[in-house]
């Protein structure tokens, strides 16, 4: 199996097969990400793809599950895409889920008619670096793309029976914003109705703008009693059925839910961890070492 570089994928797709197909990521200009900040974007070739399913397919035998990497692999168009997804049943005949991570933009770039042809390729879930339904946040995390195109390509998804999950940010709004982050998320989620919300928890890491940023004084982070009382707002205002997903090293209070229907449980279980906290910690900005 041929893997350029750092390679990626969600927690969730730890027994998955990780295919590559891109290396890098497209936009690379988030602030607060250095994932591939020193890796160029290219393509894989058709040639090696099918070399590297021919591997797996005598390694791992039946697989249902596989995930393209890297960073934004959805960025190839349906011309792309088509034959590798024919290529994975091809080997895999039982194949279920072809996934990646996706940005909002390479879904913008696709017709209606493609995004149905893709799904009824078994490309029919994608990781959506939405980050957050907050407009200023959005903005300023410098994403490439607006709230309205978040709430229309997603809802395009929906419409093509493209399953999604939406990554989103805890204290991605700084100081004193977290309970605005909340509710513009759950308004965001709400409308989406995605299949899962993955979150994650904003850190300024290394040589990122954000870190940059927060040297400055241009974001100020926020604490960790903030960060902790937006993820019970946000839980807190979900109304539609999702898959709760933050089991991630990054996170303070690591769970999986139901929601709406384990949204009390998971309420309770932030409240006694706040509970088991020291002032000093929870009106700090703890340091965190991965995205």
């Amino acid at each position: 199996m041929k893997y350029t570089g750092p390679t990626y994928r969600p927690p969730y797709e730890a027994n998955s097969l990780l295919l590559q197909v891109t290396v890098g990521c497209t936009h690379n200009k988030c602030k607060f990400c250095t994932m591939y900040k020193d890796t160029k974007f290219s393509i894989e070739s058709l040639e090696q793809i099918e070399k590297d399913l021919e591997e797996s397919s005598t390694l791992y035998g039946d697989v249902k599950r596989v995930f393209l990497v890297n960073g934004d692999a959805f960025v190839l168009s349906a011309k792309r895409l088509k034959p590798i997804a024919k290529l994975i049943i091809q080997y895999f005949p039982n194949v279920e889920v072809i996934t990646m991570y996706a940005s909002i933009n390479n879904i913008k770039s696709k017709t209606d008619q493609e995004l149905k042809e893709l799904c009824d390729l078994r490309i029919n879930d994608l990781w959506i670096g939405t980050e957050t339904g907050h407009e200023e946040t959005l903005e300023y995390m410098n994403k490439g793309f607006s709230l309205k195109d978040s709430y229309e390509q997603l809802e395009r998804l929906n419409k093509t029976g493209i399953r999604h999950i939406d990554i989103l940010i805890f204290g991605g709004a700084g100081r004193g914003k977290g309970i605005d982050n909340a509710i513009a998320n759950a308004k965001l989620i709400n409308a989406s109705k995605p299949l899962g919300v993955s979150i994650t928890t904003m850190g300024a890491f290394g040589d990122s703008q954000l870190a940059a940023d927060v040297e400055k004084g241009i974001f100020v982070p926020a604490t960790e009693l903030e960060v902790l009382e937006e993820q019970k707002k946000m839980i807190e205002l979900i109304e539609v059925e999702t898959i709760y997903l933050g089991i991630h090293g990054i996170n303070t209070v690591t769970f999986d839910a139901q929601l709406p229907k384990d949204k009390g449980k998971a309420i309770k279980l932030v409240d006694d961890t706040i509970a088991k906290m020291n002032d000093e910690f929870l009106n700090s900005v703890p340091e965190r070492h991965s995205i």
